[in-house]
């Protein structure tokens, strides 16, 4: 990065920037390698992560908010819905709420490839953060939250939808 904010960033700071570039891509990379070795693909588990986070947050995703959460066209997410379906990650039902709705859930096949696929990572980054103080776990989780709602507002001035 050569703009100004750039040349006048700490070489900390820098470094704090490289490591997050860094455990964006290799988590990026994790996700794409045991998805495939489990035979899913990263948007496949990214669907079937959304909804299980919509689930937990008690809102239900229907097959066009699931589409726009993952940046997909209506067809493109017909196809997913399908793919994840046969492979029994997911069921379309009608919403409990307005028996109109078609909302997507995930099935318990799903919660296990989520648990095959992250637990070992869960176990890894547990691994790391025992070695923290709780004033530092502390720092690290305030780092996170600001970081996060600055990506979501550089996300949004760029027009991308609201979460």
């Amino acid at each position: 990065m050569a703009d100004d904010e750039g040349a006048r960033r700490s070489p900390r700071a820098a470094r704090v920037l490289a490591g997050l570039r860094r455990l964006t891509s290799e988590s990026d990379r994790y996700v794409e390698a045991v998805g495939a070795a489990h035979g899913s693909a990263p948007t496949d588990l990214a669907a079937v992560s959304l909804v299980v986070e919509g689930e937990a947050r008690g809102v239900e995703h229907s097959p066009g908010s699931l589409g726009r959460g993952l940046h997909l066209s209506s067809p493109a997410t017909s196809a997913l819905l399908a793919r994840l379906e046969r492979a029994g990650h997911v069921r379309r039902t009608r919403s409990a709420e307005d028996g109109r709705r078609v909302v997507v859930e995930v099935t318990d096949t799903a919660r296990d490839l989520g648990r095959a696929v992250f637990t070992p990572l869960a176990r890894e980054l547990d691994r790391v953060l025992a070695g923290y103080s709780d004033e530092e776990l502390a720092l690290v989780e305030r780092f996170l939250g600001e970081a996060g709602d600055a990506v979501e507002r550089s996300r949004r001035a760029a027009g991308g939808p609201a979460s």
